[in-house]
């Protein structure tokens, strides 16, 4: 192998960059903040990405990448260093991107989680979900609050996952991780499954199709709390989402069950912070009478408004806590602006606090 793999690895992890991509005619790229940096090496080879592909791929994962041109799993390096990798093929080569998976949990306070979030925690049933583009930080942010659970609560958790990316001990919680491909096959036959497991906490590490969603649903309704994800920003967006993968009749059911079971939509994004590191960004919706109200009366698009309006209910709207990140000198105008609802609403609100 004409790159030293190991010790790319080993610098990888050294230096906290959050992803490696192996990609032919250009360098070893890390992600370092939120931003692409080549290192200073010898571009890859077609050879170098079929060594490291070869070396680190689990023969359960070749009939996939061989059939579908790309695998995802996870791959063990050295003292508990752990990385999700994806395999794939591009222009008839092969590549590789693996992120860095931490180490240890995160804290509520590291994260910028607000408090409230709690509460949701001991709630005995319902749907809570972690929304945001790839890479956002929704899978330490449900590490973080299964840990929570663990720590406080006797229940048994079961998660399902594809990899799985955190490792829970067992707490005052028992924990029961399955691994899609590895212990189960699909992220709808494990979550089907684990009603019949004794559950209390069912984490489904994201909702990717009708199945899935409809059990996850189910499993909240029959009393257990439920996590997932979805690559949704906004509460809105969340709820229409779900909504529309159903078929037209059955649209109304699902907007009922909703209504009734879902818990709280945490949206978040990720920005490179002012003097270095990355910061989270927050949309938080907590169910009320009057969102659920909306929910069942397909009024989704006024939900903004009760956010806005529900600061006491531990609500914030995605663009009111980019303000205050601005505003407390944590990030930059112009990242905060990217990644905002309404830009135009955020400017003026940025320019309110600045004139007071």
């Amino acid at each position: 192998m004409a790159i030293d793999f190991i010790k790319i690895l080993k610098m990888v992890s050294s230096r906290n960059c959050s992803d490696i991509h192996f990609h032919v005619g250009r360098p070893p790229t890390v992600r370092l903040d939120g931003r692409l940096r080549s290192l200073d090496l010898p571009v890859v080879a077609p050879e170098d990405s079929e060594d490291v592909i070869k070396s680190i791929t689990p023969a359960r994962c070749w009939p996939d990448f061989e059939k579908k041109g790309g695998a995802d799993f996870a791959y063990a390096f050295e003292n508990g260093v752990r990385f999700r990798v994806a395999i794939y093929r591009e222009r008839g080569n092969m590549a590789v991107a693996m992120r860095l998976l931490p180490d240890r949990k995160m804290t509520f306070e590291e994260i910028g989680l607000p408090m409230s979030i709690k509460n949701l925690l001991l709630k005995p049933r319902g749907l809570v979900l972690v929304t945001g583009p790839t890479g956002s930080g929704k899978t330490t942010t449900l590490a973080t609050m299964i840990d929570f659970i663990n720590i406080e609560q006797d229940r048994h958790i079961i998660t399902i996952e594809d990899p799985i990316e955190y490792y829970h001990e067992h707490k005052k919680s028992l924990v029961t991780q399955r691994e899609v491909g590895v212990d189960v096959t699909s992220f709808g036959e494990a979550t089907i499954r684990a009603l019949r497991q004794d559950p209390d906490v069912v984490l489904v590490g994201e909702m990717r199709d009708l199945e899935t969603m409809a059990t996850a649903i189910l499993a909240a309704e029959t009393g257990h709390l439920v996590f997932s994800t979805l690559h949704t920003t906004g509460a809105a967006k969340t709820v229409n989402r779900i909504i529309d993968v159903f078929p037209m009749q059955q649209q109304e059911q699902i907007r009922t069950q909703l209504s009734v079971n879902l818990l709280a939509v945490i949206s978040q994004e990720l920005l490179p912070k002012v003097g270095g590191g990355r910061v989270a960004a927050f949309e938080i919706m907590v169910m009320t009478p009057s969102i659920s109200h909306l929910i069942r009366e397909n009024q989704v698009h006024k939900i903004v408004s009760d956010i806005q309006t529900g600061k006491r209910h531990g609500m914030v709207l995605l663009d009111d806590f980019l303000a205050d990140l601005y505003r407390a000198g944590k990030a930059e105008y112009a990242e905060v602006m990217k990644r905002a609802q309404d830009p135009a609403s955020l400017q003026q609100k940025i320019k309110a606090g600045v004139e007071e």
